[in-house]
């Protein structure tokens, strides 16, 4: 990794509910809000978009864990706020910690772990037997 990421750097996703992002299964919509699955997916591109500017060109980051607490429901055309900060920087593993806000209220949070692997390596992993 380039030098720079360090505990405390932020940053920042913004989003608008829209029908897309509600809790469904199956194409069946069960409430017209917020989705856990898509505040996860918020949490984890957030969190990605700490470590974008430090990687080396034969880096990828991997997720390695998320833990997430869905507070408050937002309902279709909520502004959402997703906040990454840099918590803990682990050897190769970047942790950060998330908020989720709709406005005032605190909406989620959670924790997102990324690994940092060589590209090869991932290939290699990857590679089916």
């Amino acid at each position: 990794m380039k030098p720079g990421l360090q505990i405390g750097n932020q940053a920042v996703v913004h989003a608008v509910v829209s029908p897309e992002m509600f809790a469904q299964f199956e194409g069946e919509v069960i409430h017209p809000a917020y989705s856990t699955v898509t505040m996860i997916y918020h949490m984890e591109w957030a969190s990605r978009l700490l470590i974008i500017p430090y990687l080396d060109e034969e880096e990828e980051g991997m997720g390695g864990a998320v833990s997430a607490r869905h507070l408050s429901p937002s309902p279709e055309g909520s502004s959402i706020i997703i906040t990454a900060t840099v918590s803990k920087l682990d050897g190769n593993s970047v942790y950060s910690t998330i908020t989720v806000h709709n406005g005032k209220i605190l909406a989620g949070e959670g924790e997102v772990k990324q690994v940092i692997l060589k590209k090869s390596r991932i290939a290699e992993m990857l590679k089916r037997d």
